[in-house]
């Protein structure tokens, strides 16, 4: 049974920053540049531009479709896909959903915990601590200690929580905000890494393609998994922005537009980091220690630094609320399409209790670790791989092509289809056998 939703994005670059903002986190910041520097700089791009094409066309697409189609998200619309099937079949995709949901709500406990991370090394830039410090035993101070960072933990909780209030309408306002002055100031910041001695060398390595690296399958596997979860397409979270969506909009030609601006935020943010990186001699490939350790020591080094350091840690934190904010709204949607009678405020209530209840004691980085490897390694490919075959394999062809197909000039049809079903379906499937064979986490 479909559900109608009356919140609706009021316009389509709204929807478009809500969804890039969604996209553009951790994995553009700190995963992207990582994931360049150790497999072959160049090479990594021409792989990624492959996979973000093919994914945002077919992947981001479907989900899109799908929840426009069903008028609502995770939980809906799994039930209304296999239910094109039949009723009883339409039960067990409903139970199939909990799935990549449960992915949402476990990927926001952690990721609610590294913002708070965020928060203090912004507030320690603005009273000027941050600059004055051994860098690594400065991160080792709070992220190797029990309930270290709890009340700046509470803040980004309660208040991405607060920006969820009004649906859609509040979630676009706020991106409306944070987005372009996400742009903007890692423009600011790529500017002023250009001019440190030795940043060239960075440039070369991240746009000279060394094209023996594409020999290398892991180079090839490295970007799919980059693109694939660098665009969310989870099997949840951009389903509920879907069903926000206008039936006005194309919605293949909104999701390669979101994919361009997410790719132009991977590509700035590494215009930061990897120069920087190379210009310092440091490791690009730090993961978190990135942000923590590398860019503050920099940071220190330069004039103005400390005014560099607050701008970064702001854009990083309007990166981290935009995308905390979609793992909350598809859970908060779907708890409401399940019980009817639960209302927004009781749910956002439910799911702040649930967040802090089980992030405050995976603070520390030890046990931060673990438990992101554990939904990165397991419950979200898994969660994306059913999404994949449910959009692609269980409902029918022709309900999800006659929602790709509004308000398009040219139809799009059995070759779109096929790609997705032979082409985009294996891919999630091989990230998904690779990341639980191996226990990688793209």
């Amino acid at each position: 049974m479909k559900q109608v939703k009356q919140a609706k994005f009021s316009s389509r670059w709204g929807f478009l920053l809500s969804a890039v903002g969604s996209a553009v986190g951790m994995a553009n910041v700190w995963g992207f540049p990582a994931k360049m520097g150790s497999n072959g700089g160049g090479a990594f791009l021409v792989a990624y531009f492959v996979f973000v094409t093919l994914f945002s066309i077919v992947g981001l697409s479907a989900e899109y479709a799908i929840g426009r189609r069903a008028k609502t998200g995770t939980l809906g619309s799994y039930f209304f896909a296999w239910n094109t099937r039949s009723k009883k079949i339409g039960t067990a995709g409903g139970i199939v959903g909990w799935i990549p949901l449960a992915g949402s709500l476990c990927i926001a406990i952690g990721y609610a915990v590294i913002i708070a991370y965020v928060l203090k090394a912004f507030t320690n830039s603005v009273t000027g601590e941050l600059m004055n410090v051994e860098t690594d035993v400065w991160f080792e101070g709070f992220s190797g200690s029990d309930y270290s960072v709890v009340p700046f933990h509470i803040i980004i909780v309660v208040l991405t929580l607060f920006t969820l209030f009004l649906g859609a309408k509040s979630i676009e306002k706020s991106n409306k905000v944070m987005m372009p002055l996400f742009f903007l100031i890692f423009v600011v910041l790529a500017i002023r890494v250009a001019m440190l001695p030795g940043a060239r060398a960075g440039y070369e390595f991240m746009f000279t393609p060394r094209w023996e690296e594409l020999k290398n399958p892991m180079v090839w596997l490295w970007a799919m998994g980059q693109a694939f979860f660098s665009l969310s397409v989870t099997g949840s979270g951009m389903i509920v922005y879907g069903a926000y969506l206008g039936d006005g909009e194309g919605i293949v030609r909104i999701a390669a537009r979101t994919a361009i601006f997410d790719t132009i935020a991977a590509l700035v943010a590494s215009l930061v980091i990897i120069p920087a990186c190379f210009a310092y001699g440091l490791d690009v490939g730090a993961g978190p220690a990135l942000l923590f350790v590398t860019l503050p020591r920099i940071l220190q080094d330069i004039p103005f630094g400390q005014v560099f350091a607050i701008i970064l840690y702001v854009a990083m934190i309007f990166a981290g609320i935009s995308s905390l904010q979609n793992m909350f709204e598809a859970v908060v949607e779907s708890l409401q399409h399940r019980f009817r009678k639960l209302g927004r405020i009781a749910t956002l209530s439910i799911l702040c209790v649930v967040c802090l209840g089980i992030g405050i004691h995976m603070e520390p980085i030890a046990k931060w670790g673990p438990w992101m490897d554990i939904v990165s390694i397991y419950i979200i490919p898994i969660g994306a791989t059913l999404g994949a075959v449910s959009w692609f394999w269980v409902m029918r062809r022709s309900e999800l092509l006659d929602e790709i197909n509004k308000n398009v000039s040219k139809n799009h049809g059995a070759l779109w289809h096929g790609i997705g079903r032979y082409v985009y379906v294996p891919c999630a499937i091989i990230l998904c056998a690779v990341a639980l064979i191996l226990k990688v986490a793209f």
